[in-house]
């Protein structure tokens, strides 16, 4: 994978971790970078497939992979056990990107040094543990504001100011490049 930048969001549920994402996306689109996500889907039974559909009926009957193509976009519905999954493996399927933002996964990425984080908190104590727990951090976000701010934490609200979260980014792969 050439020189991708991967930026991990993590954080409790309803934090603000797709809200960051979002605006994420949009500020480094903006900027013209190359952008992916990956999205964490914490229900079990989930697929992006519809039942009965000729993609579903391919994987049904055992395709491992299924690409279906459209007039706007491509899809690709690979069959894996999260289980067997590593973070190489994911980013394998981003590998052209100039930067990628993972929404959760926090069992892939929370204690990986080179994977840097965003922190999306809702309480004082999600920010303590979070500095406890996750090396390192960019900044952090979410719908925590000025308890987070006791703190004297990097926080940026980021539907005030994506502009500014991004250039915490840029700002961190600037250093580490250097």
């Amino acid at each position: 994978m050439k020189n991708l930048k991967i930026v991990a969001v993590v954080g409790s549920k309803k934090s603000g971790k797709t809200t960051v994402v979002e605006a994420l996306i949009e500020e480094f689109v903006r900027r013209g970078y190359n952008v992916a996500a990956v999205k964490h889907v914490s229900e079990s039974a989930f697929t992006i497939d519809a039942a009965g559909k000729d993609t579903w009926r391919f994987g049904r009957a055992g395709a491992k992979t299924v690409v279906s193509v459209a007039a706007t976009e491509i899809a690709t519905i690979q069959k894996a056990s999260f289980e067997s999954l590593s973070l190489e493996s994911v980013l394998q399927r981003v590998c052209e990107s100039d930067i990628v933002f993972i929404e959760g996964l926090r069992g892939l990425v929370g204690a990986r040094p080179d994977v840097p984080k965003i922190v999306t908190v809702k309480t004082l104590d999600e920010a303590r543990t979070a500095l406890e727990t996750f090396r390192p951090i960019i900044a952090f976000s979410g719908i925590c504001t000025a308890e987070c701010l006791q703190l004297n934490l990097p926080y940026i609200d980021v539907l005030k100011h994506p502009a500014k979260l991004a250039d915490f980014v840029e700002a961190y792969f600037q250093k580490v490049e250097a």
